[in-house]
């Protein structure tokens, strides 16, 4: 390797100069320029004594500028990224050798990169079927990256998706509270976007998750007066919500869980209880949004599962659910996520 960390270096494309701070492979380096960390690659800088010894020095400036006089160029301090304005998330592949020789992905590095002049909190999560892996709550500065963490590539194969929602650092009148972006990554897409990095000698890709942060919805007030005054009886919908009865994240239909004395009841009452209990919690998840719920039915000879299964076909907030082995539950127990 022709460089070591804590050399000084001089980046060939922009003449700055930076110092390495890390060695991502034998082609790849992370060098610092002014407190900003980016990758670049190693036939990309060179050594800076040259630069020094022939350049002239520069004439002091005849008048003092200070930060604030200094307007700030978008994206000015966003280095190794080719991204537009906006809120985007950068993989960075870090590369090692086979047994062939032959350079393959290890394993990326995931980075928020914001190339606008707003401060965000964000909320990050990293789902594999529907479950999240990794969350991580934080403050994403203005012009600027934050390295979230490292996805080993294996990972990437089994469709992840990235979730992330947005917030104002600074509240402001007239936006939003907040907003949701997603990112699902498929293994062709995956491969191809790297293929694309390489040839064009590129060290990340990355997708735009905002372009710019959504105003607020206004809501147009009506006047229920008249109608309050003319005998009608008007109810506070925004209160509504509080008289829900509270949702369960695990319901086990068992029939002892639900009917005390059941022992006299017939198959059919006991599956019709089964399934009435299954309808309620369903529509109270659906309601208070749950992102997945886990039914219990049992093993037994199926008839409840496949009643269950057959309902879940039909209904629209159902994105996917899975009857597989559970340390918990065994094969006894379907699991549900919902789309909104």
């Amino acid at each position: 390797m022709k460089f070591q960390i804590g050399d000084k270096v001089l980046l060939i494309h922009s003449n700055e100069e930076g110092e390495v701070v890390d060695i991502i492979n034998k082609k790849m380096v992370m060098v610092d320029v002014g407190g900003v960390q980016f990758p670049v690659y190693t036939d990309q800088v060179d050594f800076p004594y040259y630069k020094r010894f022939t350049e002239k020095k520069a004439e002091p400036p005849k008048q003092k500028k200070y930060v604030d006089d200094v307007k700030k160029e978008k994206g000015s301090n966003i280095k190794g990224y080719n991204v537009g304005e906006g809120v985007w998330i950068s993989l960075l592949p870090v590369f090692d050798k086979d047994i062939f020789d032959d350079d393959v992905v290890e394993y990326f590095r995931i980075y928020l990169v914001n190339n606008t002049g707003t401060a965000y909190q964000f909320n990050y999560h990293l789902r594999f079927t529907g479950e999240s892996e990794f969350n991580l709550k934080n403050e994403l500065l203005p012009y600027s990256d934050f390295y979230i963490h490292d996805v080993p590539f294996e990972e990437l194969n089994d469709a992840p998706r990235f979730d992330f929602e947005f917030s104002l650092s600074q509240p402001a009148k007239g936006k939003a509270e907040y907003f949701e972006a997603s990112l699902k990554l498929k293994a062709k897409q995956l491969f191809q976007r790297i293929e694309e990095m390489l040839q064009k000698q590129e060290a990340s890709f990355s997708y735009l998750l905002m372009e710019t942060y959504p105003d607020g919805v206004i809501k147009d007030k009506v006047d229920l007066s008249k109608l309050s005054s003319a005998g009608f009886k008007v109810y506070d919908a925004g209160k509504a919500r509080q008289h829900i009865p509270p949702a369960r994240s695990v319901v086990d239909l068992h029939i002892e869980k639900i009917v005390n004395d059941w022992k006299h009841l017939s198959n059919f009452e006991i599956l019709t209880a089964q399934l009435k209990e299954f309808e309620k919690y369903y529509e109270l998840a659906v309601l208070h949004m749950q992102p997945t719920l886990i039914i219990i039915h049992g093993v037994g000879e199926g008839k409840l599962r496949d009643e269950i299964h057959d309902l879940l076909r039909l209904k629209r907030e159902v994105k996917s659910f899975v009857n597989q082995y559970h340390p918990l539950y065994g094969y006894g127990a379907t699991e549900i996520y919902f789309q909104y």
